[in-house]
């Protein structure tokens, strides 16, 4: 076998070299694209971080509250900011909800238009399923690579390989929602002289909306699952102190970490969670 290995097919070098070529080439376009995206984090991160917390607290209440018109679940969203306030995760939990937020807004605007162009034409999601199959299954890590290599270390870096690993699965929903919208409504919509802009706007998004708002919270919780992977690369948040509790072995730390992102994860599953009625 010895013969099959030494003639071994240059995969990792393509890779380097395609790297190199971006950097070279593209490095005008990577340094634009970090500059808009260090400008959304620190907007962010400002609007998260400069009123009190108890007002941002309010706010997020209010908001869950306007979405789910439960007092229950505003009660709940209200007690666990509360605890993380307690337990002194303030700064860090702000931190990774600009991530979350960045992540959400950059896949959202991209996710959204792909998933409705691939509902509308199927060999164009046959296509683009490959690519989304290896989006998904290539292992977290390896995006932290060319995001250094590109974005240096920081936010950034974290943001992009957040955004690469998320962007399936809106993609992926949207089109679902898209297209299992019955024939039926679309038909009564063209039937009344809808053009196909108007079916899509009055009939096919509003069918569709509990399957984007399920992307959405995807989006959420696969960002939520990256903090710590980010965390690797010199992003701010909750991953800093899980990261710092495996180096010291920490158990007390971790502890500590691990539950405020599960709360965190918790609160912003039932602010989002949008069922069919």
């Amino acid at each position: 076998m010895d013969w099959l290995t030494e003639n071994k097919l240059p995969v990792g070098r393509a890779a380097a070299s395609g790297f190199d070529w971006l950097q070279t080439n593209l490095a005008a376009l990577f340094d634009g694209l970090s500059l808009v995206m260090e400008a959304m984090i620190d907007a962010i991160l400002w609007v998260m971080q400069t009123p009190h917390p108890l007002l941002v607290i309010a706010a997020f209440v209010a908001l869950t509250w306007a979405l789910q018109r439960s007092w229950k679940v505003c009660l709940f969203v209200a007690l666990g900011f509360l605890f993380i306030l307690n337990q002194d995760y303030w700064e860090e939990t702000t931190e990774s909800l600009t991530l979350v937020l960045s992540a959400c807004v950059v896949c959202m605007a991209i996710g959204v238009p792909v998933g409705i162009a691939a509902a509308h034409r199927p060999r164009l999601y046959a296509g683009m399923r490959p690519v989304l199959d290896l989006m998904q299954t290539l292992p977290t890590f390896v995006y932290l690579i060319p995001a250094i290599v590109f974005f240096g270390i920081g936010m950034v870096p974290g943001l992009i390989a957040t955004v690469i690993f998320v962007l399936p699965a809106p993609i992926r929903l949207t089109q679902l929602g898209i297209a299992s919208t019955p024939t039926e409504l679309r038909e009564a919509g063209l039937a009344f002289g809808a053009t196909p802009r108007q079916v899509l706007w009055k009939v096919e998004l509003p069918y569709a909306l509990p399957q984007i708002m399920a992307g959405l919270n995807q989006t959420i919780m696969l960002s939520l699952s990256m903090v710590v992977i980010a965390a690797l690369v010199g992003a701010d948040g909750l991953g800093v102190p899980v990261v710092r509790a495996l180096n010291q072995v920490n158990t007390s730390l971790g502890f500590e970490s691990g539950l405020v992102i599960v709360v965190v994860a918790i609160i912003l599953d039932r602010m989002l969670r949008m069922e069919r009625k």
